[in-house]
């Protein structure tokens, strides 16, 4: 019997790891994305997994009916990874109107509300999962980025509160507080700030297949013990 799980982000740098990730590891996919068509990579897994399904997905987070478009579309799921996102930076004073909801539908109120539309078919199974990747500054905030740690910090605090709510029912839900990964969201720092902000941590930078393979962990049968839980993959940059 496949096993499908969507991935809400597909088409970002972590996303995508995510995804090749659970593809090797057997899961049938829907692939979501925004602007940057997933066509193609979903090409490139069914030519790699014969077996399974790769189901591309588009839908505008930034709109109040994102998880409705993702929703319509999806037929049955075991597992939801919200990877989705964007971050702003600057003072808060700076920081417009639209920006912050655009901020909130994409992190908070689309990904939770895409939980609620298809949590219906976690009763299908025995277990199912949820998983998070959220932020470091939403553990600590960070100057310059207050709204994007806020929205961050909101996802943390979903995760713990609908672990004890689904946990009789099977569901484990976590959440992944990644630290500094090389990702295309990063491409702004400078070599030095990359140089300054990677002396700052023991194990310097991450890549997105060290995120993957953190989901491969929590949704793969071996931590279904563990739920309501912020897992650090910061290379020992918060401890």
């Amino acid at each position: 019997m496949k096993r499908f799980a969507l991935i809400l982000g597909a088409s970002g740098d972590i996303g995508g790891a995510i995804a090749q990730q659970l593809a090797h590891d057997g899961w049938s996919l829907y692939l979501h994305y925004h602007t940057r068509s997933v066509e193609s990579f979903a090409q490139e897994l069914r030519s790699l997994y014969g077996g399974q399904e790769f189901i591309p997905v588009q839908a505008d987070f930034t709109k109040d009916d994102g998880a409705a478009q993702v929703a319509a579309h999806v037929f049955d799921s075991s597992c939801i990874v919200c990877a989705s996102g964007h971050a702003i930076s600057g003072l808060l004073q700076d920081t417009s109107h639209a920006d912050q909801d655009a901020l909130w539908r994409v992190h908070v109120k689309n990904p939770v509300e895409t939980v609620r539309l298809l949590s219906p078919y976690f009763r299908r199974h025995p277990k199912s999962y949820v998983v998070f990747i959220a932020s470091i500054w939403g553990e600590t905030g960070a100057s310059m980025e207050t709204a994007y740690s806020a929205v961050k910090g909101a996802q943390l605090a979903f995760t713990k509160a609908y672990a004890k709510e689904m946990a009789p029912s099977g569901t484990r839900v976590n959440a992944i507080s990644p630290g500094l990964i090389r990702t295309k969201m990063n491409a702004g720092l400078s070599p030095d700030e990359w140089e300054q902000l990677e002396e700052e941590i023991p194990l310097g930078a991450g890549s997105p297949e060290d995120i993957a393979h953190t989901v491969s962990f929590l949704v793969g049968g071996k931590a279904d013990y563990i739920t309501g839980q912020t897992i650090r993959v910061n290379g020992g940059w918060l401890i």
